[in-house]
């Protein structure tokens, strides 16, 4: 049972635009060890309808006032009503300047919102709600106003001093002192001030925008790391001239910079013109980080300057808004890193997340609309559904209108809105206007909660040549909506010969036959009839995965098996692939003992094909050969059991490993091996493969395995390779895999981004015992829970990513995560709110540990004191 108190619940329907609104704002924040004095002065007028009487609001936390005036006049305290978190201002002209005098203690503030201290730095972050944390402020997305700010600190500990915009003042002041003053031109909301102070040392380079005009880059960071910002920069200016080119945005700042912190709850911030990343999604050495680390780099880095159009210059009215910056955004990114990459690949690894995390977080007591109706704390709706689905959502649209005219709607909605704070609606709109397409129906994707499912069943008439496909759709209850309406789904198809060549698609009643098209499902079924055919083919729906859906279809083996050879979409080749792994462990859970014996003869002889095809790309292969994790196992399975399905995957893995076992040998020794710095697409896409034949390799001879990691970990001149071989000795009880680890933390003691890898690989291990290891790192001088990087890459892995040990039977990985979300409940609500997530699933659990996940549950939600952001997460769990 939930404990009384209970916070109050936002709604969509109840938004009401502010009584004020803020066209200027005027900072000074005087940095000191002991308190922050931070002088605000508001330039408000009455919003246009707003009550005359309507007092002002302002939101506040945390902050001690010691003055306020307006127009100059010093209120009496009986002139005005400050609540524990609002100042209350009744009596205000139509127009007025409002200074406010608080102090602040960035140095107390362990929740990393606001203003905070991160080593020995100032930084802040403000999305969603962390600006009232720094002033007394309308803290909502819909007041836009400019900023001029002034910072004050001492020279000696801070010289490098940062905020938004440009910079147009600095110069010295007494007592050692030093200041810099920054003006933005262009309107923000709240959420995107942003202020550095620190010692940092910074990197420098240019770019020049399609216009003509140069743009100063600028990277701060610890000094020391210089020599691991190069690839920052250079997917910097990659991205900015990718936005140009594909959407025809251009920066519009003299000045762009990126700090690296080590302290941040998120991956990074978009802030106007002065991005705050996490150190981790900066930094990158071939030494210190792995392939995956540099294309998340480019990802990220190209993710928050794409904001700067999709979320700054248009930016959301109210945070039920999100994922109108952020879906867009996330698609945008994802496209650039296709444009970059291979495109096949970057699907395929988008796709993993959302199938394994995001369709479990729709199946979910957290599950909820890409656009919420209501939340109790915003931080829990930065979420996979918000992100990724609403990506998938930006994506489709993209396929229903083709790229001309989705370009011709994200201009009309970036000139039309400029400068404005908008909804959802906005955007659609602006695509409806510029297509001429009505997508009212297709609206309901941002409303509608849970996965949609897409059932196939099919009938070939060989007399007329013509095969039907009947689509049924449905989507299951979520919590809050029962009922669902037909959604508008894209399905791109295509159709094979029993030998594999591509056929014409001539849908009834279309004048063309393309070799693939886009058919729309738009009713809860139709049947589709598909002409001119001599042999009953293989259809290959849902291309490139065109909806966000769950699509069941019965192929038999020799289907799957053409599509995996011959399916010229070659993401529905790796889908045919799950697929056919999918029947595997589905056949093994079936059985008495689900770790027996798994044939896969058909499967391998396949994978040997494409193994020995020089045609192919080495990272396509990787992703091949790698069947589906355990935890999109879970997420498909009607009753999670843990310990069978752990069974399941082992043994099918086995059977790959030993059917394949000269091929995999053959990539593991292969000669000739790409220097470690070489970052190339073929390059990563052979270290890839090699280290997914090494882990599969393990599943047969644990000396032989053991020995071939060893001699890849001492050879290894890129952490790719040794990160691999150490992730892979930590499954296998051997000698060498604690003479690895000891040489991995005796090599990287110092390095904070790099030893969050040995961390994780050791919270990973399936090996008895993994529980009592991760306790005793709790206490390594390397570890602590005032860090977000180090909850997530210990704890976070051990709860989210290690259902074997997290679900054992007696109940101990369940107590262990309680403990660490009541600690971390106290310093940082976030991150605890988040591995409380570990829990999303209890209820389809089999009986024993959802029995022992239940009291876990209720063991948080009777804990006195508990944040907004764990008692939303805990009390939705435990009703859903």
């Amino acid at each position: 049972m939930m404990r009384e108190g209970s916070p109050q619940t936002l709604r969509l329907v109840d938004y009401q635009p502010p009584a004020f609104l803020i066209d200027r704002v005027e900072l000074e924040i005087e940095l000191g060890d002991s308190g922050t004095r931070v002088t605000s002065t508001l330039h408000l007028r009455r919003r246009p309808g707003a009550r005359q009487d309507a007092p002002l609001v302002l939101d506040g936390e945390g902050l001690e006032l010691h003055e306020l005036r307006f127009d100059g006049y010093a209120m009496r305290p009986s002139e005005y009503e400050q609540q524990p978190a609002a100042l209350i201002v009744p009596g205000l002209p139509q127009s007025c300047a409002l200074t406010t005098v608080s102090t602040i203690h960035p140095e107390a503030n362990t929740a990393l919102e606001g203003l905070y201290r991160s080593g020995g730095m100032y930084c802040t972050q403000c999305e969603a709600e962390g600006f009232r944390r720094i002033t007394w402020f309308l803290d909502r997305p819909d007041v836009l106003a400019r900023y001029r700010t002034r910072i004050v600190a001492d020279r000696a500990r801070y010289p490098v001093l940062l905020s938004n915009g440009n910079p147009v003042e600095a110069g010295e002041l007494d007592e050692g002192r030093h200041f810099a003053v920054y003006d933005d031109p262009w309107p923000k909301p709240s959420y995107l001030f942003a202020l550095v102070a620190g010692d940092l040392a910074c990197v420098s380079d240019a770019f020049m925008t399609r216009s003509g005009r140069g743009v100063a880059l600028r990277l701060y960071t610890e000094h020391g790391n210089e020599d691991r910002c190069a690839h920052a920069l250079d997917s910097l200016k990659r991205a900015m001239r990718w936005d140009e080119e594909r959407y025809g945005r251009e920066y519009d700042l003299d000045l762009y910079n990126i700090v690296a912190v080590s302290d941040f709850n998120m991956g990074a911030m978009e802030n106007k013109g002065l991005n705050i990343f996490n150190a981790k999604y900066v930094l990158a050495r071939p030494d210190t980080a792995t392939d995956l680390d540099y294309q998340y780099i480019e990802g990220v880095i190209a993710h928050e300057y794409f904001h700067n159009w999709s979320g700054n210059r248009v930016t959301c009215r109210d945070w039920f808004q999100l994922s109108l910056k952020e879906g867009l955004t996330v698609f945008r990114d994802q496209q650039f890193s296709a444009d970059m990459g291979s495109p096949t690949v970057k699907r395929i690894a988008d796709v993993r997340v959302l199938r394994s995390h995001q369709f479990a977080e729709d199946g979910g007591p957290m599950a909820h609309p890409v656009r919420p109706a209501e939340y109790i704390e915003i931080n829990n709706f930065y979420t996979l559904t918000v992100y990724n689905k609403g990506a998938e959502v930006i994506r489709m649209m993209h396929t229903l209108l083709g790229e001309a005219q989705y370009r011709k709607g994200t201009d009309l909605y970036f000139d039309r809105h400029d400068g404005q704070a908008v909804t959802v609606e906005d955007f659609v709109a602006a695509m409806e206007a510029a297509s001429g397409r009505d997508l009212g129906q297709f609206s309901r994707w941002y409303h509608q909660a849970g996965t949609p499912e897409v059932a196939v069943s099919r009938h070939f008439d060989a007399e007329a040549g013509v095969l039907r496909l009947r689509l049924r759709q449905s989507t299951p209850a979520t919590p809050g909506q029962p009922d669902k309406a037909p959604l508008h789904i894209p399905i791109r198809l295509g159709l094979l010969a029993p030998d594999g060549h591509a056929l014409p698609v001539r849908l009834h009643g279309a004048s063309d036959a393309p070799q693939e098209r886009v058919i729309e499902l738009r009713d809860a079924e139709r049947v589709f009839e598909f002409e001119g055919l001599k042999d009953e083919p293989v259809p290959s729906l849902l291309r490139h995965f065109s909806a966000p859906v769950r699509l069941r279809i019965d192929y038999r083996d020799d289907e799957l098996l053409c599509l995996i050879g011959h399916d010229a979409d070659a993401f529905n080749r790796w889908e045919a692939a799950q697929r056919y792994y999918m029947s595997r462990i589905g056949a093994a859970l079936a059985q008495d003992d689900a770790g027996a014996g798994i044939d896969a003869s058909g499967l391998v002889d396949a994978l040997r094909q494409a193994l020995a095809d020089p045609g192919l790309d080495p990272a396509f292969l990787a992703e091949l050969l790698t069947p589906p994790a355990e935890t999109y196992v879970a997420a498909e399975a009607d009753v999670i059991d843990v310990e069978r399905i752990h069974q399941a995957c082992r043994a099918l893995r086995g059977a790959m490993a030993q059917g394949l076992e000269p091929e995999l040998l053959e990539r593991v020794q292969r000669a000739g091996r790409p220097a470690g710095d070489d970052r190339s697409g073929p390059a990563m896409g052979e270290r890839a493969l090699r280290n997914v034949a090494l882990a599969l390799l393990s599943e047969l001879d644990t000396a032989r395995a053991a020995s071939l990691c060893m001699a890849q970990y001492q050879a290894a001149d890129n952490m790719t390779d040794a990160i691999a071989a150490v992730s892979v000795l930590a499954h296998l009880d051997c000698e060498q895999r604690e003479a690895a680890l000891a040489d991995f933390y005796q090599r990287w003691h110092d390095d904070a981004l790099v030893l969050d890898k040995w961390f994780s690989v050791q919270a990973l291990s399936r090996l008895p015992g993994t529980l009592d290891r991760v306790r005793a790192l709790l206490d390594d001088p390397a570890f602590s829970r005032r860090n977000p990087n180090k909850v997530r890459a210990l704890i976070g892995a051990f709860a989210h990513s290690n259902p074997l040990r997290f679900n054992a039977p007696d109940g101990s990985g369940y107590a262990f995560v309680v403990e660490q979300v009541l600690a971390l409940d106290a310093l940082n609500p976030q991150v605890a709110a988040r591995l409380l997530g570990a829990f999303s699933q209890w209820r389809r659990h089999e009986p024993g540990r959802r029995e022992g996940m239940r009291q876990a549950l209720e063991q948080v939600a009777v804990h006195d004191g508990l944040s907004r952001d764990v008692q939303e997460v805990v009390g939705r769990t435990l009703a859903a």
